[in-house]
């Protein structure tokens, strides 16, 4: 599947007669292939969008796939995907774009129609987390890890409901060693297992966090800026789990997971997420 990443935002760049331009950033997913334009506020809508996209397409063949992580591009982008025929996905997992947009962003400063404000090339504004629904709450929940080198073997080609473990995020593929303990949230889902797992997927899990206060809290990242509140707790013990599970994110390179199971049995799964907030 040929896929391309995509942003369409206001940049702190100004026309000639100091009107805000817009700028298009395009590239593919390994970074091979990369397209700039810019355009100024007022033409920046879905038919400029659709015909650059037309232009790309006498030189490069239109991708089956634009993912856009920045939710005020998304719309743009889609209503010009559908000119075209190509799909668009809102996803976070947009790796080569951010790191182009921030190699993009140190760039402006030195142009000569910079604007001279404080400028953050992948932000997004992230609302107060809120709880999960009540009708998903499962019988309990409990930091894990497991080895590096155990998680393909444990997981892949078991019968499970739900499986994602992007290509991106393998661990192998990041170059971690096998011996590495990647920290992950196990949650007893009792006989809302499938109902949880199932509003997950919906939700698309991005990254799950701890965050220290009071209470402390676990913190599921989804969709594009979507904040949920997973658990909160103030127990010592598992405020010190909780730590060493931060801490564990770090030696993983950011790598973590979601188990969703029914009990504590060990014999049935039913979602497995692999998470990373950098990827």
């Amino acid at each position: 599947m040929r896929i391309w990443q995509a942003d369409f935002y206001r940049r702190p760049l100004q026309d000639e007669t100091g009107k805000p331009l817009w700028e298009l950033l395009i590239c593919d997913s390994e970074g091979s292939f990369q397209f700039s334009a810019v355009c100024r506020q007022g033409d920046a809508n879905s038919n400029w969008l659709a015909s650059q996209l037309q232009q790309q397409a006498q030189t490069q063949n239109l991708p089956d796939l634009i993912q856009v992580f920045r939710p005020q591009s998304l719309g743009l982008i889609e209503a010009a995907g559908k000119v075209l025929g190509v799909k668009v996905e809102g996803t976070r997992r947009t790796a080569a774009l951010k790191l182009l947009l921030q190699q993009r962003a140190k760039e402006y400063s030195s142009m000569a129609n910079y604007t001279g404000e404080t400028y953050s090339a992948i932000a997004l504004d992230s609302p107060p987390p809120v709880p999960l629904p009540e009708n998903l709450w499962g019988d309990g929940w409990r930091f894990a890890s497991l080895p590096a080198g155990d998680i393909e073997e444990a997981f892949q080609g078991r019968p499970l409901p739900i499986l994602e473990m992007p290509e991106l995020l393998l661990p192998l593929n990041l170059g971690l060693a096998s011996t590495v303990p990647v920290p992950g949230v196990v949650i007893d889902g009792g006989r809302q297992s499938m109902r949880l797992a199932r509003w997950l997927q919906d939700a698309k899990p991005f990254a799950l966090n701890y965050i220290a206060g009071e209470p402390d809290g676990l913190i599921l990242e989804a969709g594009l800026v979507d904040r949920w509140v997973v658990a909160t707790f103030e127990d010592s013990e598992v405020k010190a789990a909780a730590q060493i599970y931060q801490q564990r994110k770090q030696l993983s390179q950011g790598l973590h997971f979601l188990l969703v199971q029914p009990d504590d049995s060990g014999m049935t799964y039913t979602g497995f997420w692999l998470l990373n907030f950098d990827r």
